[in-house]
């Protein structure tokens, strides 16, 4: 990507924040929810490997971060130049192993000596650098992932297994006894199984988007079988769902 083409569109933004009513009305506040938004559809375009949409995906994220710069820059918070400044530094400053002379032998060797960076720079937790807003599940992989920095995970398969089963064991003594711990027995039981996902090297999120998706097509599936045998969805118990969800599951 060339500078002038860069600078074209900051000069596009410049045009829109000075003529357009639109524009010219928002704030950082006002944008948030729509860059939110914006980050979905990219996740969407990501997951379905389409190119032209997270191109333009892409693009539409890249006008909310000059639109960002160009409101901070308004109120001489910082600029464009400014943002590009730091996210270099910060490479450079996090990447002695590229540009220092500091030896690492592998992925893990990176993100540990990533997180000891932080800490260095003035971080008062590991922890710190995970958004209070992220989605919950992602929240919990990325507090796992970000504690596996320092060593602080589970290493071998066999205690894993055995703290999911401590895990379930403790949530059905809680479900028996009708306590008002059962919610958090379950929340250490999903916690527990993030933390299974990381050791095989799976996403709980991409997972559980997949299992939502598979489960959204075959039941569709199901509805559409049962609307050719000319019956109602709501007229069948549940053993004829059964029935059909087996039927639509075998044609998937």
């Amino acid at each position: 990507m060339s500078v002038h083409k860069i600078e074209k569109l900051i000069k596009i933004m410049d045009e829109l924040r000075e003529k357009c009513p639109w524009d010219k009305k928002q704030t950082i506040q006002s944008l948030r929810h729509l860059t939110i938004e914006e980050v979905y559809e990219l996740s969407e375009s990501i997951q379905n490997q389409n190119y032209d949409e997270i191109k333009k995906e892409l693009g539409d994220l890249l006008l909310h971060i000059v639109f960002y710069c160009k409101i901070a820059s308004e109120n001489n918070k910082f600029s464009f130049d400014d943002v590009i400044v730091d996210i270099c530094k910060k490479l450079v400053d996090r990447h002695p192993h590229i540009y220092g002379d500091l030896s690492v032998i592998s992925e893990d060797d990176v993100k540990s000596n990533w997180e000891k960076i932080k800490l260095k720079e003035g971080g008062k937790s590991i922890l710190s650098g995970v958004p209070k807003s992220l989605p919950t599940l992602i929240k919990s992989y990325r507090i796992q992932e970000k504690v596996s920095g320092i060593g602080f995970e589970w290493k071998l398969k066999k205690d894993l297994i055995s703290k999911i089963k401590e895990e379930i064991n403790e949530l059905e003594v809680e479900i028996n006894n009708d306590t008002n711990n059962i919610e958090d027995e379950f929340g250490d039981l999903l916690f527990s199984l993030v933390s299974y996902s990381r050791f095989l090297k799976i996403n709980p999120d991409d997972a559980l988007n997949k299992t939502n998706q598979k489960f959204i097509n075959r039941f569709k599936k199901m509805e559409n079988i049962i609307h050719n045998d000319a019956k109602k969805i709501d007229d069948l118990d549940l053993k004829e769902l059964n029935y059909y969800w087996l039927v639509a599951k075998k044609s998937s």
